[in-house]
């Protein structure tokens, strides 16, 4: 996989600027410069959430070229309902009428014939689309998708549809066919797309809890939520019967699968069963009170949501004049520091490439050393600087994340201590302080009030038990949870299937080059005739465009979703998909997605809102034109793009966290310009897993990195949670751990594959811990099979073996 390439947009393109819409983007009150020349734009007022608002969720569902299928879609209900139903309207029918006839159209589901069977599935997709026809306006459609799916859900209709879903999984024919046609377009696949819409919109709407549901409704939510993670289709999951479509389309054998609905349905699948990022942070602190363990130090989703944007710089204009304001002040030497920051330092917002921080020289050398450090100066938040008063939320002071320690931290700070005080060691003891100074002493009290024990400390504590002691540890209670039984799912083929992810990932984004060997992941968008006119073709530009974003936003959710459910169900499944991830190119292949102009990528506008569903459906189609496709939707920036960069910024942090040999995967491949790059995303979250990024390899960047981005520095210690005795910002002992990748992958990999043995792989339990009969009686008493060829020539056996032989008893007796 080409890395290194800058390909994809160009880094210099500006967006365009784009108007603001008060239902998305909410500005603050009162824009001003602060006192260090940086002028305050508005923050992106982006909300992070398990999935954006459920119109977008739905529309994103179909592409463009979909469009005439609702009409088709119906046809096919209202031939059907007028046959049974005479004239009246769906809306006006009453309850009994309305499962009477969801029962007939699911009988249609089980005939022979393949036209008359996809007939019926449309007319079951025109009710999971809410009877639209009957509608006017989206709330009503919505109202009404939520009524008959919840119907059609209570009479059984998701199970036929699996049922028929691995009939065309399984469809030789048809797979044969696409891998023989030169182009594959959306006809292709038609029958998988509308099974998989409908699968699609049952799941995304049921899992929308709504207030005001019905109590049976409520009832058949949950029982559905079980059903969809437990072995009860094919005995596996559901999700687990989606990865081999992604994996088949990935291997060549069905270039057909419309991946994009596959992805989405998977997605939607795995949060409903699992949960979302609030239901990962109870079972957290639920798992934490289980274990005994000190409660969280804070809500990490409340934290990052009270957080604000570092701003951009100012423009020149603005710095001069902030220069001479400050020439007039009586504190000269501040001039000299302003000189600095505005223009000898390396802006982390700027675009720049990496020859820029190769070729950095040291002529500023002794002017910048005259800047300390804030913890230097017995600070670790610079001194608030007053400002007028405003509407803005006033926020506490000080550091927003409290501060860690780990157990292997303090075992260090005692031991380096004892060695350069008293000249001895004590290996693992962290309470012996007989001999060390007062100081030490309090040092050791503060580290300790910090500890922190995460629940993979105790796992890992745990595992070591289970191996060292296998007949006196006793058995291992594993509690069967949705996420257990995914991972027991998966577990066989998980290399393959991140390794399919990742293939689709590499062909969806923006900077990846079109190469002959690579996967068409547009089958189900590209229609059967071709544009032949301007307009045409920019429509499907801006279609192309926008089913590769979905695609991206989709893996990163599913990526990022099950690594951590794995690592607080346990850390070595965690630790098992995050190194075949990392096997599979992962690192660079999200490195290679930033390095492309990051702010163009988020603020794109590839959707075009009339042709959304339901608004198409509901209201009259204007006649479209250039300049209207040009335009886009009105909102400053797009959601689903903003949601994937930090989904891919998390899953980095994730795959590299305490991780030496991945960190310098990092360093290696030269992300800090393509990450201080995305820096220029005024949006909180964004930027502070960006800095969490940065913090891991800036002692490995070099002394003149350091020197040269002191803004992106002060920015770290600002915003990412310290650890205590970490000297992250000066590079010390570096000699100390040399990079031996192999080793530490490794000795990791040992203890997931001992951990995976223990735990599910029955077949292969070591024979030295197995039970032995030594009952003579019952060994012989054993009725063996023997085959037929041995039975037919058993007196020919008997010769050769028995009787030709001569036996020496007097040796046998010995």
């Amino acid at each position: 996989m080409d890395v290194g390439g800058n390909s994809g947009l160009p880094v210099n393109n500006k967006p365009r600027a784009m108007l603001p819409n008060k239902s998305r983007v909410e500005f603050t009150r009162n824009p001003r410069k602060d006192s260090e020349g940086l002028s305050e734009s508005p923050d992106l007022e982006f909300e992070y959430a398990d999935t954006d608002k459920w119109a977008a969720e739905l529309s994103e569902l179909y592409s463009y070229t979909e469009g005439p299928e609702f009409a088709l879609n119906r046809k096919c209900f209202e031939v059907e309902f007028r046959t049974h139903v005479c004239d009246r309207k769906w809306t006006e029918l009453d309850a009994a009428q309305h499962r009477a006839h969801a029962m007939r159209l699911l009988d249609g589901l089980e005939v022979i014939a393949r036209d008359k069977r996809l007939k019926a599935a449309r007319a079951i997709l025109y009710m999971s689309q809410g009877t639209f026809s009957e509608c006017s306006s989206e709330a009503e459609v919505q109202y009404w998708m939520r009524y008959n799916i919840f119907l059609l859900l209570d009479v059984g209709t998701f199970s036929a549809l699996v049922e028929l879903l691995n009939m065309e999984i399984d469809n030789s024919a048809a797979c044969s066919s696409a891998v023989r046609k030169p182009a594959i377009s959306l006809a292709d696949s038609t029958d998988l797309r509308v099974l998989l819409n409908i699968m699609y919109l049952m799941v995304e709407t049921i899992q929308q809890d709504d207030p005001a549901d019905k109590p049976e409704w409520k009832i058949i939510r949950e029982t559905f939520r079980a059903e969809l993670g437990s072995p009860l289709f094919n005995n596996e999951p559901m999700s687990v019967m989606l990865f081999g479509m992604v994996t088949k389309f990935c291997s060549g054998h069905a270039p057909h699968f419309p991946m994009k609905k596959v992805l989405l349905l998977l997605w939607k699948s795995i949060l409903f069963t699992l949960g979302g990022f609030e239901q990962l942070q109870s079972i957290k602190v639920h798992k934490r009170v289980e274990l005994g363990l000190a409660p969280l130090p804070e809500d990490s989703i409340r934290v990052i949501r009270s957080m604000r944007a570092a701003s951009p710089p100012a423009s020149a204009s603005d710095l001069i004049e902030q220069q001479q304001k400050r020439a007039r002040r009586e504190h000269k030497a501040l001039i000299k520091q302003d000189n600095l920051d505005a223009f000898n330092e390396k802006d982390p917002y700027k675009a720049d490439d990496s020859r820029e921080d190769e070729d950095d020289n040291d002529d500023n050398d002794n002017s910048i050393e005259a800047e300390t450090f804030p913890l230097e100066r017995d600070e670790v938040m610079p001194p608030p600087i007053p400002h007028p008063p405003s509407d803005r939320v006033s926020l506490p002071k000080g550091l927003p994340w409290a501060p860690k320690v780990r157990e292997k931290d303090i075992e260090n700070f005692l031991e380096s201590s004892r060695s350069k005080f008293i000249g001895y060691t004590l290996g693992n003891d962290t309470n012996t302080v007989v001999g060390l100074p007062r100081p030490i002493h309090e040092s050791i009290k503060t580290l300790k009030q910090h500890k922190y024990v995460s629940i993979a400390e105790i796992q890992i504590a745990k595992e070591e038990e289970f191996q060292k002691t296998p007949l006196s540890g006793g058995e291992e209670e594993v509690e069967m949870s949705s996420i257990e039984l995914l991972y027991q799912g998966i577990l066989p083929s998980l290399p393959q299937y991140m390794i399919a992810l990742l293939k689709i990932l590499l062909a969806a984004a923006p900077t990846s080059k079109a190469k002959t060997d690579s996967i068409n992941i547009l089958a189900d968008v590209l229609p059967e005739e071709m544009p032949t006119t301007v307009l045409q073709s920019m429509k499907l530009g801006v279609d192309v465009n926008r089913h590769k974003e979905i695609i991206v936003k989709a893996i990163s959710a599913i990526l990022l979703l099950l690594l951590k459910h794995f690592k607080l169900n346990h850390i070595y499944q965690f630790e098992y998909m995050a190194q075949h991830l990392v096997f599979a190119n992962c690192i660079p292949l999200i490195l290679k997605f930033f390095n492309q102009n990051i702010m163009s990528y988020i603020t794109a506008k590839n959707s075009i809102s009339v042709l959304d569903f339901p608004h198409c459906v509901v209201h009259e189609l204007p006649e479209l034109t250039a300049e209207s496709l040009e335009a886009g939707d009105n909102n400053q920036f797009c959601w689903r793009n903003l949601f994937s960069c930090i989904n891919l910024l998390r899953i980095l942090n994730k795959l590299t966290k305490w991780k030496h040999s991945r960190t310098m995967m990092l360093v290696v491949f030269k992300s800090a310009p393509i990450l201080k790059r995305a820096l220029k995303v005024k949006q909180a979250m964004m930027q502070l897993y960006v800095l969490k990024l940065l913090k891991v390899q800036t002692k490995y960047l070099g002394r003149q990195w350091r020197k040269s981005n002191m803004k992106t520095m002060s920015a770290i210690y600002q915003k990412v949670r310290h650890r205590l005795n970490d000297d992250w910002a000066y590079g010390n002992d570096l000699d100390a751990r040399p990079w031996d990748f192999q080793a530490e992958e490794c000795a990791l990999r040992a203890n997931i594959e001992r951990f995976n043995s223990r735990r599910y792989d029955k077949s292969h339990s070591n024979p030295d811990f197995l039970p032995v009969d030594n009952c003579l009686q019952s060994v012989l008493g054993q009725r063996v099979d023997l085959p037929e060829d041995f039975q037919m020539n058993y007196d020919l056996w008997l010769e050769r073996e028995v009787f030709s032989k001569p036996i020496s008893w007097e040796e046998l007796l010995q």
